[in-house]
């Protein structure tokens, strides 16, 4: 059923229309120069199936809940913006090879279960800081992402097309449909993906810091699979899609009212989130997005006041539900430390219990000498180690990463183990958008965080403490 339709009792379930959005003048939104063919798209995406669940959902936001409560931690990563020649086996493969890699390290050495959160199947559409994009004196429409225009720099391929609305959704649905045979399908096996840390260990220039902690592992490993536990119970995690939902027309036609509950969800995503540009307290994405069921997320950067993370959690969350927040903070390695303790400090004595994740990619972008736009490792770390330090500072959970990676062998990120420096950059730079973390310096960003939470630092109550085997019956890679 669709938002615009009434519900079995007769009552218009609680979703404002396009035109109302759109009377609060939505910012980072394409101009289409034939309206007439976005509805069209939009009357067809509204017949659709769901791309997710509203009970997925459901159980998505109870695992939020545990993480704001200091029993989880949330691992969030993928592609700064899908792409459709992106839609292989090979290529969401290899993400999700660095995502349960990186999710058994955190798991270990947190002992809370660790929830995982794709940027997959949805995060097609791209923010920019300017409409227009002008080379050697021709000015065309910025790229927004594959939803909206093509990258190549012409007419044709820059002009915003409806069309790939639909595109969006075979893309999205053909990757939930791959990701879902691979987590339950014996690829997320714990003893394989533990093996894939074990060769990262031994090829990495880094390797030998982190063989302690591998070696660990290896040996919980082993005392389990001696006591006999059921082989059964490491063969699948649970994995959650998620995306910045940017574009109005499209959350909007994949709106669904859940037959058990009467309540509107978007199914385009478990996991919707505000970027830092559209989180107007009085704009259409956070008017839009209060009257969905999901869990939601809400990016902080540096300009951000205590009050307008309270003004926004309480427009969002009016009922203090679990699960309904999640803060997710980018407010740059310069910044975090004195940025984030305020914010944290008031929103917490407030008595709100949101989840709080650091996002070190988006704070710590700059232009190289050789015009790539890039990112260095030690400011990415710096941001994440800052954001445990203001955590430990307050006696608060810090609640999880959200970093933008990919499985391959790119270079669009210095630093790192590998030592990759500003030339080496051209080599392979392969990111539609903004620069990511390639497989080896996502894994050893994994073991750095790793050693912060095992480190003692952060200091759980007794009640908070976690065995191995998460408490929802998932192995340490759930």
């Amino acid at each position: 059923m669709t938002p615009d339709q009434p519900t079995a009792s007769g009552q218009l379930p609680p979703v404002p229309s396009l035109e109302a959005l759109h009377a609060l003048n939505p910012v980072q939104q394409p101009t289409y120069d034939d309206s007439g063919e976005l509805s069209r798209v939009v009357g067809q995406l509204r017949s659709l199936p769901p791309l997710v669940f509203a009970g997925e959902c459901d159980e998505l936001r109870r695992k939020l809940a545990s993480v704001a409560a200091g029993e989880a931690f949330v691992l969030q990563g993928g592609d700064c913006a899908e792409t459709f020649a992106g839609v292989t086996a090979d290529n969401i493969q290899a993400k999700l090879r660095v995502l349960l890699s990186m999710a058994v390290l955190l798991t270990y050495a947190a002992q809370v279960p660790v929830v995982k959160l794709g940027r997959i199947a949805g995060q097609y559409f791209k923010p920019r800081s300017a409409n227009e994009e002008t080379r050697d004196g021709v000015t065309l429409p910025a790229y927004r992402g594959d939803a909206i225009n093509g990258f190549d720099f012409n007419a044709a391929d820059r002009r915003p097309d409806p069309q790939r609305l639909l595109q969006v959704y075979n893309a999205s649905a053909a990757t939930l449909n791959l990701t879902r045979a691979f987590v339950t399908g014996g690829f997320a096996h714990l003893a394989k993906v533990h093996t894939w840390n074990a060769d990262f260990v031994k090829q990495s220039p880094a390797g030998a810091r982190y063989q302690a902690l591998a070696d660990e592992i290896e040996r919980a490993l082993a005392f389990m699979r001696a006591a006999g536990i059921d082989d059964e119970a490491f063969r699948s995690v649970d994995l959650y899609s998620s995306h910045e939902a940017l574009l109005l027309e499209y959350e909007h036609a994949l709106t669904r009212v859940d037959s058990r509950t009467r309540q509107p969800y978007g199914v385009s995503g478990h996991f919707l989130w505000i970027g830092e540009r559209t989180r107007q307290l009085d704009g259409a994405h956070v008017e839009f997005l209060r009257h969905v069921r999901n869990p939601l997320g809400v990016k902080l950067g540096p300009t951000t006041t205590p009050q307008t993370a309270l003004d926004l959690a309480d427009r969002l969350d009016p009922d203090h539900e679990p699960g309904r927040i999640t803060f997710i903070t980018r407010m740059g390695a310069g910044r975090i430390r004195e940025v984030l303790p305020e914010v944290i400090d008031t929103v917490t004595k407030s008595g709100r219990q949101v989840a709080w994740i650091c996002d070190p990619m988006h704070g710590n972008t700059f232009e190289a000498q050789n015009g790539y736009k890039t990112r260095a490792f030690d400011d990415v770390m710096d941001e994440v180690n800052g954001f445990f330090d203001v955590h430990e500072s307050l006696g608060t959970w810090p609640g999880g990463v959200h970093v933008e990676l990919t499985g391959d062998d790119v270079t669009e990120c210095v630093g790192g183990a590998d030592e990759l420096a500003e030339a080496d950059l051209s080599n392979r730079y392969e990111t539609a958008c903004d620069p990511r973390l390639n497989r080896n310096q996502s894994l050893e960003l994994a073991f750095l965080v790793a050693e912060r939470l095992a480190s003692g630092r952060i200091r759980r109550s007794e009640n908070t403490a976690a065995p191995v085997i998460g408490t929802d019956g998932e192995h340490p890679a759930a």
